[in-house]
Protein backbone atom coordinates (compact mmCIF):
# COMPACT_ATOMS: atom_id res chain seq x y z
CA UNK A 1 0.00 0.00 0.00
CA UNK A 2 1.64 3.30 -0.73
CA UNK A 3 2.76 5.92 2.24
CA UNK A 4 0.41 8.29 1.49
CA UNK A 5 -2.57 6.13 1.80
CA UNK A 6 -1.33 4.34 5.05
CA UNK A 7 -0.65 7.89 6.89
CA UNK A 8 -3.88 8.90 5.71
CA UNK A 9 -6.12 5.78 7.52
CA UNK A 10 -3.43 6.58 10.07
CA UNK A 11 -4.57 9.85 10.65
CA UNK A 12 -8.44 8.65 10.81
CA UNK A 13 -7.53 5.63 13.15
CA UNK A 14 -5.00 7.38 15.72
CA UNK A 15 -7.48 8.78 18.51
CA UNK A 16 -8.26 4.96 18.32
CA UNK A 17 -5.14 3.37 19.25
CA UNK A 18 -1.99 4.04 21.48
CA UNK A 19 -0.06 6.40 20.52
CA UNK A 20 3.12 4.55 21.22
CA UNK A 21 1.73 1.88 18.81
CA UNK A 22 1.43 4.37 15.75
CA UNK A 23 5.11 3.99 13.88
CA UNK A 24 4.64 -0.08 14.47
CA UNK A 25 1.69 -0.25 12.83
CA UNK A 26 2.68 2.18 10.42
CA UNK A 27 5.36 -0.11 9.46
CA UNK A 28 2.90 -3.11 9.23
CA UNK A 29 0.20 -1.47 7.52
CA UNK A 30 2.94 -0.61 4.71
CA UNK A 31 4.51 -4.60 4.74
CA UNK A 32 1.48 -5.97 4.96
CA UNK A 33 -0.43 -7.22 1.85
CA UNK A 34 -3.93 -6.90 2.63
CA UNK A 35 -5.94 -4.99 0.31
CA UNK A 36 -7.39 -1.56 1.15
CA UNK A 37 -11.40 -2.57 1.06
CA UNK A 38 -10.36 -5.06 3.76
CA UNK A 39 -8.26 -2.56 5.95
CA UNK A 40 -10.93 0.18 5.53
CA UNK A 41 -13.33 -2.27 7.14
CA UNK A 42 -10.91 -3.55 9.64
CA UNK A 43 -10.69 0.07 10.33
CA UNK A 44 -14.61 0.21 10.77
CA UNK A 45 -14.75 -2.34 13.13
CA UNK A 46 -12.31 -0.29 15.47
CA UNK A 47 -14.11 0.61 18.87
CA UNK A 48 -14.52 4.50 19.64
CA UNK A 49 -12.58 5.64 23.25
CA UNK A 50 -15.04 8.65 23.66
CA UNK A 51 -17.85 6.00 22.99
CA UNK A 52 -16.16 3.93 25.62
CA UNK A 53 -16.06 6.41 27.91
CA UNK A 54 -19.80 7.73 27.69
CA UNK A 55 -21.17 4.25 28.22
CA UNK A 56 -18.75 4.23 31.62
CA UNK A 57 -20.26 7.45 32.62
CA UNK A 58 -24.30 6.64 31.64
CA UNK A 59 -24.10 2.50 32.51
CA UNK A 60 -20.95 1.29 33.33
CA UNK A 61 -22.19 -0.32 36.36
CA UNK A 62 -24.38 -2.31 34.23
CA UNK A 63 -20.78 -3.36 32.57
CA UNK A 64 -22.37 -1.99 29.01
CA UNK A 65 -19.29 -0.01 28.49
CA UNK A 66 -17.16 -3.54 29.04
CA UNK A 67 -19.41 -5.51 26.77
CA UNK A 68 -18.80 -2.98 24.04
CA UNK A 69 -15.44 -3.35 23.78
CA UNK A 70 -15.70 -7.13 23.52
CA UNK A 71 -14.49 -7.75 27.32
CA UNK A 72 -17.48 -10.21 28.29
CA UNK A 73 -16.05 -11.84 31.32
CA UNK A 74 -15.59 -8.42 32.57
CA UNK A 75 -18.91 -7.02 31.93
CA UNK A 76 -20.92 -10.02 33.33
CA UNK A 77 -18.58 -9.28 36.54
CA UNK A 78 -19.50 -5.89 36.69
CA UNK A 79 -23.08 -6.49 35.76
CA UNK A 80 -23.40 -8.81 38.49
CA UNK A 81 -21.79 -6.97 41.11
CA UNK A 82 -22.98 -3.55 40.28
CA UNK A 83 -19.66 -2.25 39.30
CA UNK A 84 -18.57 -3.99 42.13
CA UNK A 85 -20.89 -2.21 44.33
CA UNK A 86 -19.61 1.35 42.27
CA UNK A 87 -15.67 1.18 43.25
CA UNK A 88 -15.15 -0.96 40.22
CA UNK A 89 -17.01 1.61 38.10
CA UNK A 90 -15.07 4.19 39.57
CA UNK A 91 -11.89 2.53 38.52
CA UNK A 92 -12.97 2.06 34.76
CA UNK A 93 -13.60 5.81 34.52
CA UNK A 94 -9.95 5.97 34.44
CA UNK A 95 -8.94 2.82 32.50
CA UNK A 96 -11.15 2.48 29.97
CA UNK A 97 -10.17 4.48 27.01
CA UNK A 98 -7.13 2.43 27.56
CA UNK A 99 -8.34 -0.81 28.06
CA UNK A 100 -10.72 0.35 24.31
CA UNK A 101 -7.25 1.67 22.48
CA UNK A 102 -5.36 -1.76 23.57
CA UNK A 103 -8.45 -3.82 22.21
CA UNK A 104 -7.98 -1.76 18.94
CA UNK A 105 -4.39 -2.47 19.14
CA UNK A 106 -5.13 -6.26 19.03
CA UNK A 107 -7.00 -6.57 16.23
CA UNK A 108 -5.27 -4.69 14.16
CA UNK A 109 -2.21 -6.53 15.35
CA UNK A 110 -4.38 -9.52 14.55
CA UNK A 111 -4.82 -8.79 11.08
CA UNK A 112 -1.57 -7.28 9.76
CA UNK A 113 0.41 -9.99 11.12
Amino acid sequence: MEQERVNQILMMISPKLPSASIPSIRERMLNSDISESDLMMLVNELKDPTIAIILSILVGTLGVDRFYIGDTGLGIGKLLTGGGCGIWWIVDLFLIMEATKMKNLELLTFYLH
